[in-house]
């Protein structure tokens, strides 16, 4: 993302002009962009006009419209974001309060402003929206996927772009594999063509540049992990070596990136088994997956272990940073960058004045993980919010007045552990 203009003041309030230069760039726009932000971009409108005869046309009018926003779409596999709101322009073929919804597009640029009112209504550009700002025009390429994953068995694959902020299905590719059968090649025939329908459609999706054999191409080559039950991915290899030695010398840039590692399947779901594997673990040892990754293993560890020094939930996650136990030493707050898309203000502010107060009085590491990774979809299962504290926590009945316990057995419900009055979520 391309920062434009920069008119943030120091109340809050202000205005940004940005340009997406790639698709990433639309998923963070679509984590910029709230409900009540004004937002200014080019349009494509339909305009009915009657002519005195009675009769009606239309055509498509080119207009800059300014809408106050109401809601947002995003499509995360063709990274498209729609935003919906009330035109706040008026211009020769549209009034202020029609509802219009602006279709962002790459290279074209867009104005976001964000407002604090008089009385402190709205969040305006609190720590959060300028943090996330400064992910968005982050220089140098950082953004670009960090490894392609294809996840695959027989007839079916799954090619994935794992990005710094998302993991992305960018093509599934679905054919009838005939049967293995004595003395029989349909299966064989079948397998191959399945292999080459997926190389083909794996390198549309790198854009891959086959004129040239040099390991020093427009891009660097990423990692590319072959994922499968059996000897699926085994195979898929062997066809692209076979392929590079023949008919497209250019695939010889790809064999060393080229790692195949064990899922329990095909589908979708198989891909965080695929990242957990120490091979890949060592491959993406640098990025900010890892290290996502990395953290909530961490984290639910010392859950597992029950040493009082990991908690969860904001009412215990707030307790913890009220007896200061969130702060230098080790003490880590965790969130998922879903709570900052709320649309409610007050939730949002509570969420960003806990992250203030942690990083700039408490003096810990906020970490902000990406819902849309393996590792923020395991803490949202965990409410969103969580911690590590720097010293053990008391029991979960010292939050409680004398007057609420009582001698009745605990309740254990599916999917829980309850042990030394505490109840924890079961991995």
């Amino acid at each position: 993302m391309r920062l434009v203009k920069n008119r943030i003041e120091p109340t809050g309030s202000g205005t940004v002009t940005l340009c997406p230069e790639e698709p990433e760039d639309m998923w963070h726009a679509y984590n910029l962009i709230r409900p009540g932000d004004l937002l200014k971009a080019s349009a494509v409108r339909r305009v009915t006009t009657t002519q005195d005869t009675g009769s009606t046309s239309s055509l498509r009018v080119h207009l800059m419209l300014e809408i106050r926003v109401k809601n947002l779409d995003f499509d995360a596999q063709s990274s498209q974001l729609h935003v919906a709101g009330q035109i706040m322009n008026e211009t020769q073929h549209t009034k202020i309060g029609q509802f219009h919804t602006l279709d962002l597009e790459l290279n074209r640029n867009f104005t976001l402003e964000k407002e604090v009112g008089a009385n402190g209504e709205g969040v305006g550009w609190d720590s959060i929206a300028v943090e996330m700002l400064k992910d968005a025009v982050d220089e140098g390429g950082k953004r670009r996927a960090e490894a392609v994953a294809v996840v695959m068995q027989e007839g079916l694959a799954h090619i994935c772009f794992i990005g710094q902020f998302q993991t992305i299905l960018k093509q599934k590719v679905e054919m009838s594999v005939p049967r293995k059968r004595s003395g029989g090649s349909d299966h064989d025939k079948g397998m191959t063509k399945f292999y080459q329908v997926t190389l083909d459609t794996l390198l549309r999706q790198l854009e891959f540049n086959t004129s040239t054999t040099s390991l020093t191409g427009n891009d660097p080559v990423k990692p590319i992990l072959l994922a499968s039950p059996g000897f699926v991915a085994t195979g898929f290899q062997k066809h692209i070596q076979g392929v590079a030695s023949t008919t497209m010398p250019a695939l010889k840039r790809l064999l060393p990136s080229i790692v195949v590692v064990h899922s329990a399947s095909g589908y979708l779901h198989s891909l965080s088994e695929v990242l957990q594997s120490p091979s890949v673990k060592t491959i993406l040892a640098d990025t900010k997956y890892a290290r996502e990754t990395r953290l909530m293993d961490d984290f639910l560890e010392q859950l597992r272990k029950e040493t009082n020094r990991a908690t969860y939930g904001m009412r215990e996650v707030e307790s913890a940073v009220d007896q200061g136990a969130v702060g230098r030493g080790g003490g880590i707050l965790i969130i998922s960058n879903r709570l900052f898309r709320s649309q409610e203000v007050a939730q949002r502010k509570r969420w960003v004045s806990l992250v203030d107060r942690v990083r700039d009085i408490e003096g810990g590491e906020v970490r902000i993980l990406s819902s849309d990774h393996e590792s923020g979809k395991r803490l949202d299962g965990l409410g969103g919010i969580a911690a590590l504290t720097t010293f053990p926590l008391p029991d979960d009945e010292d939050f409680d007045s004398d007057e609420d316990n009582t001698d009745s057995p605990p309740v254990v419900t599916a999917g829980m552990v309850v042990s030394n009055g505490q109840s924890s979520a079961v991995y």
